[in-house]
Formats: C-alpha cells, structure tokens, sequence
C-alpha cells in the first residue's frame, strides 16, 4: 500500500476533517497526529528517526493510504519526492484564525508542558517547531507572515494539476474532482473545532507522556470525532 493522497496543510487547518473525508472517500486509513499517538509505541521511534535524519517512509505510512496534519505535513516535499504518483491537498485558512487557534490548542503550554523530556516532546519539537527557525512561536506578526511564506511555497512548490488548495468550506465537489470519485450523499465532515480539542485536552490534563497512556488518549480522542463526523 502506498500513500496516494499527502496532506500539506498544518496543523488546525481543518485537518481532521479532511482525514475523515478521506478515509470516507476510500483513501483510508489516513495518518494523523492523533495516529502518531494512538500507535505511540511503534510510530515515535519512526518519528524520532525522521528527526534525526533517517526516515524510513515506507514503515512510516505502513497501513495507510493519505496522510494529514502534523508529522507529514511538515515533511510534504520529502513525501512528494517519495510518493510521485501521489496527488496533494494544501488545507488552508485565514491566517490570523490559524495563529489563534493553534496558540490556543496545539502550541499551547498546557497540551505540550506534559511532554517536556519525553520522546513525545523530542517528536514534536523535532515535527513541529524547529520548523519555526527559530522564531518566535507567540508572535503574531511572525507566524502569520511564516505560515503565508510556508503555504505559498507549497503552491510554488508543486505542479497545478498535483495541487488542490482547499478549505472545507467548498464541500466535496473540489476535493472529488481532484481525486476523480464520486460525490458522496453525506454532508463534508466538520469536527474537531477548538473548543473541541480543548475540552479533550483539559479532561486528559494534556497529552499523556507515557506511550501506554497516550495510545488509549488517540484512540479515544480519534473514535470521539469519527462518531461527531458525519452526525
């Protein structure tokens, strides 16, 4: 099995959405950040070799056919090279809206404060923030003209017909004819808002450490969202 469809948008930017109309579309299963931990055990250690230099895509991707969010996203040049038969989707948003929301939820102290020394911290500093170059992560004129610069160089990156910048707002139609399936008779999935992911945050108290304790939290957190998409 190899990846067919590769996520670029960041964090927060309807992310989980576009992975359950994935998976919904036949592109499943699709990786995830909440796949990461909800397989910690055995996805950390790839992760970890990612950072370090050494990835290992195919047992990376094992089992999937698309990916969203963090950890790929930050690696979609690396994975286009890889997977050239493979089409991308650039998940977007307005930029102000994304700075917010990921300050409030996934670079927030509280989700991330837990991971501090763990494997799971060295992942997401490696996945996710050293990709800041070193810039300030609450400044909100940095980020914003960072995520701009990021999004475009996707866009600058790759040829129009591999390309689809999306928001999910404009349902399934664009996402359909890009990938050629039908539209399906279901609504476009919406889950996963901020209030959503914070309230999950706070009943964990953060993202668990211990990989134990982190696989029952994804898997949970995933099956939640899975019931609430389509509702």
């Amino acid at each position: 099995m190899a990846i067919e469809v590769i996520g670029a948008g960041l964090g927060r930017n309807a992310t989980f959405s576009t992975k359950f109309a994935l998976e919904h579309l036949g592109f499943g299963p699709c990786h995830h950040m909440s796949e990461v931990f909800a397989d910690a055990r055995r996805q950390l250690p790839l992760w970890l070799d990612v950072v370090a230099g050494r990835p290992d895509w195919e047992e990376v991707f094992r089992g999937f056919r698309s990916t969203t969010d963090y950890p790929a996203c930050s690696y979609w040049r690396e994975l286009a090279d890889h997977y050239p038969q493979a089409k991308v989707v650039l998940t977007v948003r307005d930029p102000d809206s994304w700075f917010e929301s990921v300050s409030e939820t996934i670079f927030s102290e509280a989700m991330q404060d837990g991971l501090k020394g763990t494997p799971a911290g060295a992942m997401m500093q490696g996945v996710i923030f050293a990709h800041f170059g070193g810039g300030d992560i609450t400044d909100r004129a940095f980020m914003t003209d960072w995520y701009v610069r990021r999004n475009q160089s996707v866009i600058d990156g790759l040829p129009e017909e591999r390309l689809l910048v999306f928001h999910p707002r404009d349902g399934w139609e664009p996402l359909c004819g890009f990938l050629g399936v039908p539209v399906p008779a279901q609504s476009f999935p919406r889950v996963n808002s901020r209030d959503e992911l914070q309230h999950a945050n706070a009943e964990a108290g953060g993202i668990p450490s211990d990989p134990i304790s982190a696989e029952e939290f994804g898997r949970r957190y995933i099956e939640e969202l899975r019931a609430k998409a389509f509702a």
